[in-house]
């Protein structure tokens, strides 16, 4: 592999910034990032027909999509490109493969800052906290239905398996 995908939104502020590391990491790896941007919905297929235009192998998905899950997977399985997000929910969806937090951590976190908030803390006062710990999933039924056999070493370091 020596071209990645990478769908972001222009329009989200931390696109931007998400988009220069994640260039730098894919030259770090000598791989050419192959960046593509969607503002909605509807922009996700002509997105992926650049992609194939460009003859990307493979697609990083930015977390601003994380509610169009389910539309990335038939697309990016349509299109036989196998495709990781930041996001476990992504690989739920059938997504290949995650590596970031854990959301559903992020979200009690987000609980308890809130729960301090309305009981009078001042928000300024609060520490700001970050990821100590992230999580690698993979899809196996989505990695054969794209002819993929996902490395033994790499299923041992996964931290949840989607059969």
């Amino acid at each position: 592999m020596s071209r990645v995908g990478f769908l972001s939104g222009s329009d989200v502020a931390p696109s931007a910034s998400i988009l220069r590391a994640a260039q730098a990491a894919a030259a770090a790896a000598g791989l050419q990032l192959v960046p593509v941007d969607a503002r909605n919905l509807q922009d996700f297929e002509s997105a992926f027909a650049t992609l194939a235009k460009e003859r990307a192998q493979a697609l990083m998905v930015s977390t601003v999509f994380n509610a169009q899950r389910q539309r990335l997977v038939e697309l990016s399985l349509r299109a036989r490109l196998p495709t990781i997000s930041p996001t476990q929910e992504f690989v739920e969806a059938g997504g290949l493969m995650s590596y970031g937090v854990s959301t559903r951590d992020f979200n009690r976190r987000a609980a308890f800052y809130v729960d301090k908030i309305i009981k009078g803390a001042k928000p300024g006062d609060l520490p700001v906290q970050q990821p100590t710990r992230f999580f690698l999933t993979i899809n196996r039924k989505t990695a054969e239905a794209l002819g993929l056999t996902i490395p033994l070493e790499l299923l041992v370091q996964s931290d949840e398996i989607v059969e």
